[in-house]
């Protein structure tokens, strides 16, 4: 029996569940799958990349879903959502992000429509949908923490944990709320191995006159996908970025920076900790290689027992 790509239910025969598809839109019975292989999508990300308003190190397509065709098209502009293709230097990165945009979801943290759709060759590429967009070609506010700390994606790294937090209070609209979303992300992104959230990987986005972090996106395992990982965190916390312990995440950043109360933090992480099993069931439904879920589920339960 088959698993959706985007709803990660069984399927039966057909690659896609109802439910996943329909988390696209209303608008369509099926998805058809991309009519690029994955080299060809490389090559088309070469040469659109001096074209599309996304960027990034990372191959991306930016891309429309035709709903008559039922097909995901490349675009140059106006694009709804990001394709992110196999990567010819690191395995598996459409199927271990997907997997962890899943479990941040799992925990109750804000994600855009996500999943993954089949190539012409039966790869999978990641997709997302831009949450800063609506209706016809308008867009949302948003700005990342590169950008309102006066960094470059050069210097996307000269930053620490505890100055986040001078962003979220000068720019935020509800200080406190935006803190206890930190709190979370950052408790989950150690627990799933995430070290490269740069200034870049976080955003504040203005909806309905309200400043507030933006949903998650760019969640990854990255300590297993990039070989020989020393780092726990991109941006130090503390003076450092590993061997990071409860007490640094907890109680020095949770309530002596953020000041949190110890209620606020422990619901968060009964919140966290009661998704344990899920998660583990998760990673292992998930389409990565019986290798890399073995390394996925090995890391999360060493970083478990730091938190829990």
């Amino acid at each position: 029996m088959n698993i959706c790509p985007i709803s990660y239910e069984p399927c039966g025969n057909s690659k896609y569940s109802h439910k996943g598809v329909k988390l696209l839109t209303k608008n369509i019975s099926t998805l058809n799958s991309l009519p690029l292989s994955q080299e060809e999508q490389l090559q088309e990300a070469a040469s659109r990349s001096d074209k599309m308003s996304i960027q990034g190190v990372q191959p991306k397509l930016s891309a429309i879903l035709n709903t008559s065709k039922e097909i995901f098209e490349i675009v140059d502009r106006g694009g709804r959502y990001i394709l992110k293709p196999q990567n010819n230097f690191y395995p598996e990165l459409p199927e271990n992000e997907s997997l962890t945009m899943k479990l941040a979801e799992k925990a109750g943290i804000e994600v855009p429509v996500n999943g993954m759709v089949y190539s012409s060759d039966e790869r999978l590429t990641y997709f997302i949908k831009r949450f800063d967009r609506y209706g016809r070609n308008k867009k949302l506010a948003i700005e990342d923490f590169a950008q309102l700390a006066k960094k470059t994606r050069e210097t996307k790294y000269d930053y620490s944990m505890e100055k986040l937090i001078t962003i979220i209070d000068e720019f935020c609209t509800f200080p406190v709320i935006e803190k206890t979303k930190l709190f979370k992300l950052v408790i989950f992104n150690f627990l799933v191995g995430n070290e490269d959230m740069h200034l870049k990987n976080y955003s504040l986005i203005t909806r309905d006159s309200k400043t507030e972090l933006s949903p998650a996106y760019d969640l990854l395992n990255t300590t297993i996908a990039v070989a020989n990982a020393e780092e726990e965190v991109a941006l130090p916390l503390a003076g450092k970025k590993r061997n990071l312990t409860r007490n640094d995440l907890l109680v020095y950043f949770g309530k002596d920076r953020l000041h949190l109360n110890d209620t606020v933090i422990v619901e968060i992480l009964d919140v966290i900790n009661r998704q344990q099993s899920t998660w583990e069931t998760l990673i292992q439904n998930s389409f990565l290689s019986s290798i890399m879920k073995e390394k996925y589920a090995e890391l999360m339960s060493q970083r478990w027992i730091v938190i829990f």
